[in-house]
């Protein structure tokens, strides 16, 4: 990236790398998941386009990261097709037709539970997928879903960390959702790692959506038509028919869900205008605020008011200052998430204001020298800020609520609750068109198994609240205000690198960290993903329990003694983790400058990968 400003007094980067920094001229491709990267890098190997690498690469991702995402899901996406600007995939579906306050309320509940068909948005993953392939991709459907087939009906080596989820809810399976257990659990156990593990019910449906186009006139009319059958036959009425059966929510007790083969039907994703922030020459790319993606950007305008007094040692995630100055500038940025953020088709959102430099500004002179404890949004234009519940997380763990771990893995409790992760991808093909995007939803845990259909329901209406004057309030037809957050780097309108990571409410702070090494440390993406990380939980969490831990920061053991130290001193609630434990990042990217690609992967896991050449 020719457009660093590489600051002599930031921190170096290590000298070792974990994985090398792919180069190459023909494509690059990376993932979560060592078995989707190789999809999408086969697809490109074959002639196909970033597009038709990237959806291949997300049906293999349902199939093997299952813990982590589903059919049943959503996503967040950014596209930057060869030669045009990026635009935003908005995969997110709404709160079903008969998900209304009052009726939460009239079955005694005080927030949308965690986990259980009540929780569900309606599922946008597979008709996004499917749409964008038939609108800007090449391949066929048989093609590009093969692999995910293969898969799911002759098995892959399952991986320690998908054992690791289903052996934390088999108590759950056991005791209220046998059709999960039918499903995840062969034979009644928990399989082992490295277990071959099928899902015949879902390579059904793989088949019949394949089927359901082959006999029709063009490759589009192909996948319309199987679109077209998940959202007007089998699956539509699956869905609507289990939900129709009480289960154990993660309240405790057992509720219907709501959602129809009506909502499932009037799905429609969307490609939308992205927000972007100019920061150090390079513009920095998110999807609006029904994401929380323009937090990021206000973290680097609050960082960029602060360092315009301080200097730029402010902007280094590896020193004390650093840290500390970071942190503060995400408590605020992710306080006004919580504030303003919503679907616009709810509220109008101030997003204008919250991005002037004059309220950024504002936001950065009120970090002090010590670690702020409390929740401060601010008041874009003269407005008065939505407060939502201030809740203890020490109080919330001790009622026996999940505490997140920071280990990357969702933090799962024995109701199926989980303060959740997700998958990520990303594509750069031979013409130069970059994808980044962000699956997520309907993991195993989050609701039974439909058994027909291999796969369960989301929760991402979780994030939504019982309080009518909240700008995220749960309303029919409403996107859930996702974590979800892709991001994308380009210079005069042109995109030149695609990135991202899983990690919940983490997503944008690691991410942060990311850029910070990047444009102003001068980092390459391999040393920028192998720096320390690290993340604060002083945020109202998106996921349940929606606790705040007001001071706390977790941070990777290799930030150093000395740095902790001074952290503590300063008034964080610092808890050590292991030293490769946080992010699972990855990108792809072109240096036009120098004519060739590249991509870099998270050693962290042990799962992700990146591939090209």
């Amino acid at each position: 990236m020719t457009t660093v400003d590489a600051g002599s007094a930031f921190t170096p980067p290590l000298a070792d790398r974990t994985r090398p920094e792919l180069r190459g001229t023909f494509g690059m491709a990376a993932s979560t998941h060592w078995l989707a990267t190789a999809t999408a890098q086969s697809v490109l190997e074959r002639g196909g386009t970033a597009i038709d690498a990237a959806v291949a690469c997300a049906f293999v991702l349902h199939v093997v990261e299952p813990h982590l995402n589903g059919p049943g899901g959503d996503l967040t996406g950014l596209i930057a097709p060869a030669g045009e600007a990026p635009i935003v995939l908005a995969g997110q579906g709404a709160a079903p037709a008969g998900a209304t306050i009052s009726h939460y309320r009239s079955l005694g509940l005080d927030e949308v539970p965690g986990a259980g068909p009540l929780a569900a948005a309606v599922p946008g993953s597979v008709v996004t997928w499917l749409t964008l392939l038939a609108e800007r991709g090449t391949w066929e459907l048989r093609d590009v879903l093969s692999p995910a087939l293969r898969y799911a009906a002759e098995g892959h080596p399952v991986h320690e960390n998908v054992v690791r989820t289903i052996r934390a809810v088999a108590p759950l399976f056991d005791e209220h959702w046998p059709t999960s257990k039918a499903q995840w659990m062969p034979g009644g156990e928990v399989p082992e790692a490295g277990d071959l593990i099928r899902n015949e019910a879902w390579a059904g449906v793989l088949r019949r959506l394949i089927a359901a186009g082959e006999s029709t006139g063009s490759r589009e009319d192909r996948i319309h038509a199987a679109i077209g059958m998940w959202q007007h036959g089998f699956v539509a009425e699956a869905i609507e028919e289990f939900v129709r059966t009480p289960v154990r929510h993660s309240t405790g007790g057992d509720h219907a869900g709501v959602i129809t083969a009506a909502d499932v039907a009037a799905f429609a994703p969307a490609e939308e205008e992205p927000v972007m922030l100019a920061f150090r020459g390079v513009d920095v790319v998110k999807a609006g605020a029904w994401t929380q993606g323009p937090a990021l950007l206000m973290a680097l305008g609050i960082l960029e008011a602060r360092a315009a007094t301080h200097g730029d040692g402010v902007l280094d995630p590896s020193t004390e200052l650093g840290v500390h100055t970071i942190v503060e500038a995400l408590k605020l940025a992710l306080a006004d998430r919580d504030a303003w953020f919503a679907d616009a088709a709810a509220v109008e959102v101030p997003l204008a204001d919250l991005l002037s430099s004059s309220y950024l500004a504002s936001r950065a002179e009120l970090i002090g020298d010590e670690a702020s404890r409390e929740v401060r949004p601010g008041s874009p234009g003269g407005r008065t800020p939505w407060m939502p519940p201030v809740v203890d997380h020490a109080a919330a763990v001790a009622g026996g609520a999940a505490s997140p771990s920071g280990a990357g893995e969702p933090t799962i409790d024995r109701s199926g609750r989980s303060r959740g992760d997700t998958c990520h991808l990303d594509v750069v093909d031979q013409w130069g068109t970059l994808v980044s995007v962000t699956p997520s939803g309907g993991w195993l845990q989050s609701s039974p198994t439909i058994p027909s259909l291999g796969f369960c329901l989301g929760t991402r209406a979780q994030m939504m609240w019982l309080d009518p004057a909240s700008p995220s309030r749960l309303e029919p037809g409403i996107r859930p205000r996702s974590t979800l957050s892709p991001t994308m780097l380009a210079v005069a309108g042109e995109a030149f690198e695609a990135l991202g990571t899983p990690g919940g409410d983490q997503q944008d702070q690691w991410q942060l960290l990311y850029l910070l090494r990047r444009i102003v440390g001068g980092y390459e993406p391999q040393q920028a993903i192998d720096a320390p990380m690290f993340h604060t939980d002083a945020m109202v969490a998106s996921f349940q329990p929606r606790t705040v831990q007001v001071a706390s920061l977790t941070v990777e053991s290799r930030l150093g003694d000395d740095v902790i130290e001074g952290l503590r001193a300063r008034g964080h609630a610092v808890s050590v983790v292991g030293p490769w434990t946080l992010g699972r990042m990855s990108c792809v990217g072109i240096d036009r400058s120098r004519g060739w690609m590249y991509a870099a992967s998270n050693s962290r896991g042990a799962q992700g990968y990146a591939a090209g050449r």
